[in-house]
């Protein structure tokens, strides 16, 4: 995903260290750092030593990073499709950056996969060389963006949960996820509140933005109860999804109804024989996203420009 594939934006293959990224701060913005909008944050990762801790098991760490790197490299493609088709110049700018947040973090991820399995996979070879099967983020960040109330939607509900996941990931025993999610956490806290702000901007509206804000909630709700299911590599690595489900609901919940809005009903989207994006089980729109996504990098492999 380096500037020497398709990413634009990011450093290439010759930079000394790829969490050299992190180390680009720029200005802060009333003492609050928000890389959404070209602001940056000190690195804490450079120095880091990326030996898998005793005690963790490398293929199960490598699992997890996979699919907290592939939930956030999918969204992020998904974000920069409104580049050129926002209602407004200054929502392709924050929705393309909110993508651009979301993608820092998968290039992170993904390296530590690769790192942490022992096969030494870069970032590039994880995002354009796999299949969809292999893929294992969860459906929601997959769907199709819908109108931009639907977008707004699925950010709410992704923001809201990943933040609560990251907040517990800072203590995480690896302290290379742990500064990811540290990182991860305020961006994501900025994402949270872009989306909630949108979503009070919609709901309490005309009576048609209403409409169509809880037609967006309505669109994605059943595909939230999949965060919060627990992955036999979650619950062995990680921080277990279901604990949040409550606290995240409770907060949704809370927007919802200043918004004017109402919780929606659904029922959660079924798994498939038990499986779902986690086990690399995905909904038909992931298969054109991953060709749209992939397709300079594999019509040209080993280019570089």
């Amino acid at each position: 995903m380096t500037d020497h594939h398709v990413m634009p934006g990011h450093h290439g293959a010759g930079d000394d260290h790829v969490y050299l990224t992190l180390s680009e701060a720029g200005p802060e913005l009333d003492g609050e750092a928000r890389w959404a909008y070209g602001t940056g944050f000190s690195d804490p990762l450079l120095g880091v030593d990326t030996t898998v801790p005793a005690g963790l098991d490398g293929a199960d760490l490598a699992a997890y990073c996979l699919m907290l790197g592939d939930d956030a490299l999918v969204l992020a493609q998904r974000l920069t499709e409104w580049c050129t088709r926002a209602p407004e110049l200054e929502e392709e700018v924050a929705l393309t950056n909110l993508g651009l947040d979301l993608l820092g973090q998968a290039r992170l991820l993904l390296t530590r996969a690769g790192q942490a399995d022992g096969t030494g996979r870069g970032e590039d070879e994880l995002a354009y060389w796999r299949e969809a099967h292999e893929f294992r983020n969860v459906r929601l960040v997959e769907a199709p963006n819908g109108d931009f109330a639907h977008s707004v939607a699925r950010l709410l509900l992704f923001a809201t949960a990943r933040g609560a996941l990251y907040g517990l990931l800072a203590g995480h025993p690896d302290p290379v996820l742990a500064a990811v999610a540290a990182r991860g956490v305020l961006e994501l806290a900025y994402h949270q509140e872009y989306a909630t702000a949108w979503t009070l901007r919609l709901g309490d509206g005309t009576p048609y933005s209403a409409a169509r804000m809880q037609a967006g909630l309505d669109a994605v709700w059943p595909l939230l109860d999949e965060l919060f299911t627990p992955h036999p590599v979650e619950l062995r690595i990680g921080a277990d999804p279901s604990a949040l489900r409550e606290p995240v609901l409770r907060t949704l919940a809370a927007v919802l109804a200043e918004a004017g809005l109402t919780v929606p009903e659904a029922r959660p989207l079924a798994f498939v024989g038990g499986r779902a994006g986690r086990d690399g089980v995905h909904t038909e729109a992931l298969g054109p996203l991953l060709a749209e996504f992939q397709v300079v990098a594999r019509a040209h492999p080993g280019a570089t420009w």
